[in-house]
């Protein structure tokens, strides 16, 4: 009996298979693209990403690893955990270059010296990292790929995840081979998140040399790294014109690090460009690049006075014009808008109208007022005008005039559409004099081709700042000149005034030779 069951079955199943071909899928099945876009996003890192990747069909799902805030301990403790924290950061560190190094030399058959074949060693899995502000699992604050590729479909995950983690702080990527595709798709998707204003794009050259878009003019990122992503001079030149040009400025980029690249002379010139006109900017890192002495003192020279360019002048007259006719524009609207004067106008009218119809009814009662006035009828219609409410009125247009005008101006000065408008600029031997940028905190040049020649010319910038702002701290440590030069034992004592690390200075050496 079971045999024949068995048979029957096996007759059955042909039929079937076909009827489901030509009746397509049932009600509840849905294509894979279409349940991707409807799927809601939760918040909760752990349940939407793999979620996510399910629905696009990915064989290999990244694990999630959310870590959650360390609890409160006792000072001591505190301290211990952050340096595992370190101890182990470093030895993941350690192994992943081990790796790529086996890596690397395995493809040029130079792993003889090594007696662990490679075949036994396995790649760390992909993992996204979460860190969490709290104990919530909605909560997350920071998401970083790290050593692992990131592919359309990741890419794509990422992009719809975004936008439901309403507390994203910060977004990290090291060597996780974005395409400026990618990279352009996030930076979309990033001003539409409400938090998000830090981005770490590090170990991560793309083909194309899409870094300036991420500090555009409407970029809303306050943070931005680009480490070791093989940027050059031309590369920089975007960067320098993103910064600002004299119509246009990054205004919200507060700190830009562009350590372990391949910026040159050039592309320092480049970016002492941006900064002429830039007053976001607060830290700047240009360490372990190629810059040598001629971008070193376009560098100091914007710290400094410096005079304007004839494009620079050209347009400061431009922005004059179009300041002063707004500001005309503005107070003959308020004029016009203002009901005092339209009723006081109105009432002017009606006043003289009265009069030339009413002259002899006028005259007795003038002179029952006061009789022995000697005025004529005429003097005493100048003098009601003058001392009347109708002169009230004018004195009260003055006014408003000047309070319209003083508005106008203290809103300018609050807004400080360029620094062109500056009204600090001097007239100096033929030339505008702009006071250099004083709103950089903070520039580390450390590890660089400087020599002992450009020295005085970060001297001088630094004497002329004064009281009024600059510079912080500068960092001009391994470069091409003796620690023990003159110029740069001044430079050192000028700085150890205003250099708020000064007094960690174990601290400060350990992140230089960082590159931070």
């Amino acid at each position: 009996m079971s045999r024949k069951r068995q048979k029957e079955k096996a007759d059955k199943a042909p039929v079937e298979d076909e009827a489901s071909k030509n009746a397509g899928p049932t009600p509840n099945e849905k294509m894979p693209a279409q349940t991707f876009d409807e799927y809601q996003c939760s918040g909760n890192v752990k349940i939407d990403f793999p979620g996510l990747c399910a629905l696009l069909k990915m064989k290999n799902i990244p694990t999630v690893s959310a870590k959650q805030p360390a609890t409160t301990a006792t000072e001591g403790g505190g301290r211990e955990t952050e340096a595992k924290k370190k101890w182990s950061y470093l030895r993941d560190r350690l192994r992943k270059e081990k790796l790529l190094l086996l890596q690397k030399n395995s493809k040029s058959g130079a792993t003889a010296g090594y007696r662990t074949p490679l075949s036994n060693l396995s790649a760390p899995k992909p993992c996204l990292q979460v860190e969490l502000e709290n104990e919530d699992p909605h909560s997350a604050k920071k998401l970083k790929v790290s050593g692992w590729r990131v592919n359309e479909q990741i890419a794509r995950v990422l992009q719809k995840m975004l936008l439901s983690l309403s507390k994203l702080q910060s977004l990290q990527f090291w060597q996780a081979r974005l395409t400026d595709r990618m990279v352009i798709s996030l930076i979309n998707t990033i001003s539409l998140c409400s938090n998000l204003r830090a981005v770490t794009l590090e170990g991560n050259p793309l083909p194309e040399r899409s870094y300036h878009l991420l500090l555009s003019e409407d970029s809303v990122l306050t943070h931005l790294s680009l480490r070791n992503n093989r940027i050059g001079d031309e590369d920089a030149r975007l960067i320098g014109l993103a910064l600002s040009t004299t119509r246009s400025a990054n205004k919200n980029l507060l700190s830009l690090n562009l350590a372990f690249n391949f910026i040159g002379d050039a592309g320092a010139t480049h970016i002492a460009q941006g900064l002429r006109l830039n007053r976001a900017l607060l830290f700047l890192s240009l360490s372990n690049n190629q810059i040598g002495d001629s971008g070193a003192a376009h560098l100091a020279e914007i710290l400094g006075e410096f005079a304007l360019t004839h494009e620079e002048v050209v347009e400061r007259r431009k922005m004059l014009l179009e300041s002063s006719q707004s500001s005309s524009f503005k107070v003959d609207s308020d004029q016009l808008a203002d009901p005092s004067v339209v009723s006081s106008t109105t009432l002017s009218i009606s006043k003289y109208k009265k009069k030339d119809t009413t002259k002899k009814d006028e005259k007795p009662a003038a002179h029952k007022e006061n009789p022995k006035s000697n005025k004529k009828p005429s003097d005493i219609k100048v003098s009601q005008n003058k001392g009347g409410k109708q002169g009230g009125k004018e004195k009260q247009l003055s006014a408003q005039e000047d309070k319209s005008s003083t508005d106008l101006n203290e809103g300018e000065s609050l807004e400080k559409v360029s620094p062109l408008l500056d009204q600090s600029v001097q007239h100096r031997d033929g030339d505008l004099i702009l006071p250099g940028n004083r709103t950089l905190t903070s520039l580390n040049l450390a590890g660089n081709r400087i020599t002992e020649k450009s020295l005085p010319l970060f001297l001088t910038s630094l004497k002329m700042q004064g009281e009024g702002g600059g510079l912080l701290r500068l960092c001009l440590q391994r470069n091409r000149f003796p620690p023990d030069c003159e110029c740069y034992v001044k430079i050192k004592q000028l700085m150890a005034l205003t250099d708020p690390l000064e007094k960690n200075s174990s601290e400060q050496t350990e992140e230089e030779e960082q590159g931070a």
